[in-house]
């Protein structure tokens, strides 16, 4: 007997009956991370490099404190440290991860622009022109004073407990979303997973030329286009995007806690919600581990991209003739 692909897609997959060794696993998987989570505990000391005499250029400073003693005719820039004005900046002042100190007695003739940190200024009016402004965010100071100082970083996260609680909050936030998701449309779940599973290179190579299409074509647009239709292709962009990824990822994670339930994990059997935990677990481990995430990000972002906009047709939705006579 044949059964068509749109009679695959309302069906619920069988579940294998193979047994695996859980506690082996657990313990394969806790190694694992294991590996992954060593990090060095060195510090090394704050580096400051030190302005004296009259500089006629920008001072930079990278992963590094910058103290000022001299003149310097532009301006002063620091990512991942401060910077310390003790003499005359006649420009701009900017830090990311770091705070400005102007020192009492010193003066700062541009802006202040502090990303990361505070301005502090040691005297009761700080010596500055009324018309300039001063721009500040303090928030993640720590996080972005680390990121500017070791920007590699960011592909190799530190497995600490506040970063595994916020990973745990994760996979509960995307796997309510997903059990919403399922419970408002299990016909467009089921059938959106009965296509990924059937024509999933086809699903991955649609959203491949969605994505460069979709981001190529907002670029130019926001390069030649007048402001009102730059706004107004921007916010579709956007909403585009947000649809896409929440759309595919619950698929993505239905589908793949359907694959660890039939072909590894007796657990639940039938259960749709150990289902989608299972998948959401797999894909936010998987999204945490160091130097492979980004992978797994851009994977996640072409198949939801490739499920949205194969939404509407089933999964062989090129029907052959005889097929559509008979």
């Amino acid at each position: 007997m044949e059964i068509s692909r749109s009679q695959v897609a309302l069906t619920t997959f069988p579940i294998a009956s193979r047994k695996i060794d859980l506690p082996r696993m657990l313990g394969l998987l806790l190694w694992v991370l294991f590996l992954f989570g060593v990090a060095s505990a060195q510090t090394a000391a704050e580096k400051v490099v030190v302005v004296d005499g009259t500089n006629d250029g920008t001072v930079f400073g990278m992963g590094q404190s910058v103290r000022i003693t001299g003149t310097v005719k532009e301006g002063a820039i620091s990512l991942g440290g401060n910077v310390i004005v003790e003499g005359v900046v006649e420009g701009d002042v900017a830090t990311i991860g770091g705070s400005v100190i102007q020192k009492a007695g010193s003066r700062i003739g541009g802006d202040v622009i502090v990303i990361g940190g505070s301005y502090l200024a040691e005297d009761t009016t700080p010596n500055r022109k009324p018309e300039k402004m001063t721009f500040m965010y303090a928030g993640y100071e720590q996080e972005l004073g680390d990121m500017m100082r070791n920007p590699t970083g960011i592909f190799s996260p530190h497995w600490t407990p506040t970063y595994l609680g916020t990973r745990l909050l994760v996979v509960l936030f995307w796997f309510i979303v997903s059990l919403a998701f399922t419970a408002a449309m299990p016909g467009t779940i089921s059938r959106g997973v009965a296509r990924l599973q059937l024509t999933s290179v086809r699903v991955a190579a649609i959203g491949l030329i969605g994505v460069v299409v979709l981001f190529g074509g907002v670029i130019l647009c926001l390069w030649i286009m007048p402001e009102p239709i730059r706004v107004l292709i921007g916010l579709l962009a956007l909403l585009l995007w947000f649809v896409a990824s929440v759309f595919g990822r619950v698929i993505l994670y239905a589908a793949t806690g359907r694959w660890l339930q039939r072909k590894y994990i007796q657990v639940g059997k039938n259960s749709e919600a150990v289902a989608l935990l299972l998948g959401t677990s797999f894909w936010v481990l998987l999204t945490s581990l160091p130097y492979v995430w980004p992978f797994m990000a851009a994977f996640i972002l072409i198949i939801s991209f490739g499920l949205a906009l194969t939404a509407r047709y089933r999964a062989g939705w090129s029907a052959t003739p005889s097929a559509t006579n008979g």
